[in-house]
This record gives structure tokens, sequence and C-alpha cells, in this order.
């Protein structure tokens, strides 16, 4: 190391350090005066003196400032408060966050660009009442209305989890846009379902409201509409499989009743009449943000109940024949 320019203590003033490292005396004064780069001395004048040691810390400094991480954590760093890498993994989550915001943000703004001059004031309001990225607490909230209030917490969660659509991390415009309707709708107001109270739901083999157990609805349905899935996925037409039998099996189930001609004609009855079109908007708009490659569950209620519709078309009532290809449980 040249230190020609070294006073006979070998140490540096505060302009020479900031030479040395391409800096300007106000930066190094920045950073002294936080505590991040300890001078060495004091001159005989009250100047700050600084050795050798403060070029590399000062890079150093630079080097983390250089990838924007924040001065106290710079800091902590240096102080041997925390891991460089605690730090950047924090500072990856946050740039996360902030990239997925700006996405939102562009595709927001072509939405709005793209639509018809008339259309804008709307959309803006739909879109503008969402944040960036967007928050899906409102979705979560409108099905934990919706849900029987005798569900398992745990059972409740899973269902919460697996109903509302999570924002894509590179919107389209379309997927901004069907996102805020989304939003707007669970928004509103709107008393609590309860199908288990109505005529409905109470004619179905004659039980009580205590007697109905939801739980078991619910946690059969779960493979209902996984078989149903795979099936939309295979782009097979509703028929009366496996899926159906697994479906209709879980409301019997629910209601201590037997699967019977007589139960799936009740049953047919009673998704008509409480069917939603809230719910059926629902669906739709998820399966506007989620594309068509995976089904949303509204998307497999509805084959399941196109299937019973269809069986009950069939001669005797029986199940449609299976397709070619599909397993059998005859």
């Amino acid at each position: 190391m040249d230190d020609s320019t070294w006073d006979g203590d070998g140490t540096w003033s505060i302009g020479e350090l900031a030479r040395r490292a391409g800096v300007t005396v106000k930066t190094v004064r920045f950073y002294s005066d936080r505590g991040l780069l300890p001078e060495t001395a004091r001159s005989s004048g009250g100047h700050r003196r600084y050795g050798p040691e403060a070029l590399d810390r000062l890079r150093l400094i630079r080097s983390l400032r250089t990838l924007d991480l924040p001065v106290p954590d710079v800091g902590r760093v240096l102080g041997e408060e925390a891991a460089l890498e605690d730090v950047v993994a924090r500072r990856l989550r946050e740039l996360g966050s902030r990239l997925a915001a700006l996405r939102w943000q562009e595709a927001a703004l072509r939405s709005l660009r793209e639509c018809a001059a008339g259309e804008r004031a709307e959309r803006l309001r739909l879109i503008g009442a969402v944040t960036a990225p967007p928050s899906t607490a409102a979705l979560a909230r409108f099905w934990r209305r919706e849900l029987p209030v005798r569900l398992p917490a745990k059972l409740r969660a899973s269902i919460v989890d697996a109903v509302v659509p999570q924002p894509p991390a590179d919107p389209a415009p379309d997927q901004v846009l069907a996102f805020a309707r989304l939003h707007a709708l669970v928004s509103g107001a709107r008393p609590p379902a309860d199908h288990w109270r109505s005529p409905a739901g109470r004619s179905m083999c004659g039980r009580t409201d205590e007697e109905v157990r939801p739980a078991v609805l619910y946690e059969g349905l779960s493979e209902a509409f996984d078989l149903a899935s795979a099936e939309l996925r295979a782009r097979r037409a509703p028929y009366g499989g496996d899926a159906l039998d697994c479906f209709v099996a879980a409301h019997a189930r629910t209601y201590g009743a037997r699967d019977t001609p007589e139960f799936r004609r009740r049953l047919r009855v009673l998704l008509t009449v409480t069917a939603d079109p809230v719910l059926d908007r629902y669906w739709e708009l998820s399966g506007e943000l989620s594309g068509p490659l995976e089904p949303t569950l509204g998307a497999a209620q509805e084959w399941l109940r196109a299937a019973l519709e269809a069986e009950s078309a069939s001669p005797g009532d029986r199940p449609f024949p299976r397709p070619a290809g599909t397993n059998s449980a005859e």
C-alpha cells in the first residue's frame, strides 16, 4: 500500500480517505456520524483521522449500499448483530413484494389503456379498490361467513385455503380485472348462507339441524372434487361414474341416509333450489384468474351437478355408461 500520504502516526485525513475510496468527504462524514466508520484518532486541531482498515470497511459499506441495503441493516452486518445471508434473504423478500406490486400495477394500467373509453371510469373504480400486490383477505372473510359455523377450525381453514385463489405473480390485464371484480363481489353486503335450514335442506330425510353433519360433507366432497377435477382435465363430459358416486355418498353420510334413486332425486332438488348466483359468479371469476388448465372447485361442483342431472335422464334412473378408459366400480 502506498503510504506516502500518511501522516507520521500512520493515519489519513477524511479528505485522503475519501479520495482513495472514490467517494466524497460528505459520504465519509455521513457514515462516520452514524457509527459505521469509526475514526482512529483526532488531530491536534480536532479533525478526524482514519487508519488503513477504514478503507476496506468503507468499500464494504459501499458494496452493501449498492445492493440497496438500508443503512441500519448495513450497521447490523458490520456489527455482527445479523448474518449477511439473513439480511440478504429479507431484502430479497422485500424486493419480491415490490416487483409483484409493479407487475400488478403495470397490468392494471394496461387494462385501463386497452378498454373502451366508456368503460374506463368503472374499470378504474374496480381496480382502484384493490391494493398492489393484491390481498386475498376479503375473499377469506367471505368464505368464513359462507361456511357452516359448526365446522372444525382446522377443516374450515383448509377449505378457505382451497377456495381462495392466489393472484398470479405476473398477471395479464384480464386477470387484474377478474380479481378486482372478484374483490368487489365478495365485499358486497350478503347475509350468511345456511342451506341446512332451508326448506329443501330440512326435507333431506327429515333430519333436524343438529343431526346434519356438515363436517362429514366437506370432508367427503374433497375426494369427489379431486375425482371430478381429473375428469375435467381429461375433458370428459359429465357422467355417472366414481366421482358422482363419491359426491352422492358424501351427501348421504351427511344426512344419515342411504344412496338410493329417491335420495339422488332429492339431492338434485336441493342443488337446484340452493343454487347461488353470487357463488356461480365467484367461480366464474376464479376460473378467469387461475386460467383454464386448473379446474376450480366450482367447476368440479358444476361437473358433478351436471352428472347427477345427466344420470336422471338415462333409462331407469341409472348412471350413464362410463366412457372407455375409466374405472368401473360395478
